[in-house]
């Protein structure tokens, strides 16, 4: 009632609801300034990079064998797309499927490790060894177990791929404020309920931070399984490469396979930001709204 016969105080409520669209703006503005910022600075560095790689090359006369200019990788890569697109399909299938056995293993056997101290005792240990054993010393026993197919490659993938799923989920799950459990118990959660329902999302940010880790270690595991035993993929189509001197392919294989690990990496990012979107909007704050 004062408000409504206080002219300044009306005044000064007009001034806020006419501040508040300018200030949404400005935040949509200076949010915009930092996406392209994030896109302008890598690839200005990374243009700048290639120049400098290509004027040494010329100016040095470094001959094609040993590093070719990125104008001749650039050739290669386009004479040979074909070839490195059909190559770049069989690593593919290794990775998403590494990458699938590591989620579908990695998080039940967190959700073990969270729910049972004496499991946790009992498996960390093994596990801890298991990612201290060199994976390219276990590739050829696999070959010699599961053959020159698909299936030792894909388990080479898991291998190196479960271990941050493990610990990540498993650290996402514990790292949980007990005031949001015993509020959650104050308004008459289960168990159940409250894991689905508080802990669960809380874990979220923690889980795809497990998951972006892994598929980046899952493209190195099916490159290295290709390395000791492939007969096509990527990675074999490096060695031959290597094998015929052919260096503007090898760093066309090479082009083709950091672009594949960038891709599938996005498109995790892309997932997490479908499944938390909000923790991708206030840079880190997820767990919190997501309860």
């Amino acid at each position: 009632m004062a408000q409504a016969d206080n002219p300044g105080a009306r005044a000064e409520a007009l001034g806020m609801g006419d501040l508040e669209p300018g200030l949404q703006r400005a935040r949509a503005r200076h949010e915009w300034r930092a996406r392209v910022a994030g896109i302008l600075y890598p690839a200005a560095v990374v243009l700048g990079v290639l120049v400098l790689w290509e004027a040494a090359t010329r100016l040095f006369a470094v001959p094609l064998f040993l590093l070719p200019p990125p104008t001749a990788i650039a050739v290669s890569f386009i004479a040979n797309a074909s070839l490195l697109a059909f190559h770049a399909w069989i690593t593919t299938v290794e990775i998403l499927l590494g990458f699938a056995l590591s989620i579908v293993v990695g998080i039940p056997l967190a959700l073990a490790i969270f729910l049972s101290p004496a499991f946790s005792r009992s498996i960390l240990p093994l596990l801890v060894s298991s990612q201290a054993m060199p994976k390219v010393a276990v590739a050829p026993l696999f070959l010699v177990w599961f053959g020159f197919g698909l299936l030792p490659k894909v388990l080479i993938a898991f291998l190196i791929a479960f271990f941050p799923i493990v610990i990540n989920t498993a650290v996402g799950l514990a790292s949980i404020e007990p005031e949001k459990i015993y509020l959650a118990r104050s308004m008459g959660f289960g168990a159940f309920a409250t894991f689905f329902k508080i802990r669960l999302p809380n874990a979220l940010p923690a889980i795809f931070g497990g998951l972006k880790i892994s598929i980046t270690l899952a493209v190195v595991g099916a490159v290295v399984g290709e390395f000791v035993g492939g007969d096509s993929g990527l990675g074999y189509l490096l060695m031959v490469a290597n094998g015929s001197m052919d260096t503007q392919l090898l760093f066309a294989g090479i082009v083709a396979l950091t672009v594949l690990g960038v891709v599938l990496f996005l498109l995790v990012e892309v997932a997490e930001r479908l499944a938390i979107p909000r923790h991708i909007i206030a840079g880190g704050e997820g767990a919190r709204d997501a309860v």
